[in-house]
């Protein structure tokens, strides 16, 4: 009797789980896939339509095969109403042309990570932006700079009307923002000289050297990382002396719904209305179950 292809993808799927699958602590019962070992890495500048650092670069559009990308669905708040939506496996990068932050902008960033955030390895968190704003002639050239890739993508509009802030992160621990940001795309212009660091979308089999003016827009949803560009995954001791792996970044926050931002990153809405309709709390859901990421290795975590 011939088997049919539904039939032979669950086999396969509970294959998987055989090998890929543990428990998690405190008690739940997780399953992890193994996404990484079903993508490609895509290791050089040139297959990542990246362009050296201080050229101008066309947008590029990576949207590599995902065998997991249709298990995948984001729930989030849309006004009063729960929504669900697609998770997009694409990024949209460039590398600008940036002015080099002076040396008393760099004292004040180290001096800011240092005493009041005390950055920790795998920590994210904000930076005040206004004294950078202040002591940095040249920061506009930055705001004009990501204003002029972002036209070329259709996204000049969802930018010029989104909040900006200022971030520091000393590497980043693997995971996603759909619990908090299920409604946004973020957009990323990273500051920082190349300090051999890349931005890992595992699930995507993406990694992105980070260098100044590295810019990016992608789905919250999508798990991401910031690790050594030698490594596999993250790893605290790697971030261990001191702060000269941070690396600064300005954030935007693109509302999903906007009609161009989701159209650039193809995402589908109320994909799973049935399901939004009972939730009450944005979240990323795989296979039916809601999904976490390992923090050290980037894989799914799904709770059961």
């Amino acid at each position: 009797m011939g088997i049919t292809l539904r039939q032979l993808r669950a086999f396969c799927a509970v294959y998987e789980l055989k090998n890929f699958t543990r428990g998690l602590a405190r008690g739940l019962k997780s399953r992890r896939i193994n996404m990484a070992a079903f993508h490609h890495r895509i290791p050089s500048r040139l297959q990542l339509g990246i362009a050296a650092p201080g050229s101008a670069a066309a947008p590029m559009s990576h949207t590599p095969p995902s065998r997991h990308a249709d298990r995948l669905a984001s729930y989030y708040w849309s006004g009063d109403a729960m929504r669900s939506r697609s998770v997009s496996s694409t990024v949209l990068t460039g590398t600008l042309d940036l002015p080099a932050p002076p040396l008393r902008v760099h004292a004040d960033w180290d001096r800011e990570m240092a005493s009041r955030l005390c950055l920790e390895p795998g920590d994210v968190e904000q930076m005040p932006l206004a004294r950078t704003q202040a002591r940095w002639p040249e920061y506009g050239l930055c705001l004009q700079a990501m204003r002029d890739w972002t036209g070329t993508l259709g996204l000049s509009g969802a930018l010029a009307a989104a909040d900006i802030a200022l971030m520091a992160c000393r590497g980043a621990r693997y995971h996603h923002d759909g619990a908090q940001y299920g409604g946004a795309a973020f957009c990323n212009l990273f500051l920082s000289d190349d300090r051999g660091l890349d931005v890992h979308f595992p699930a995507a089999g993406l990694r992105i050297p980070l260098v100044r003016g590295t810019a990016m827009v992608f789905d919250t949803g999508q798990p991401h990382g910031v690790i050594l560009r030698r490594g596999n995954g993250f790893r605290e001791a790697d971030f261990a002396a001191g702060m000269d792996l941070a690396q600064l970044f300005l954030t935007w926050e693109l509302p999903i719904e906007d009609p161009n931002v989701s159209r650039a990153l193809g995402i589908g809405f109320d994909i799973d209305a049935a399901t939004a309709s009972r939730l009450d709390e944005e979240q990323v859901r795989a296979d039916g179950a809601r999904a976490t990421v390992d923090p050290e290795s980037g894989l799914w975590l799904l709770e059961r």
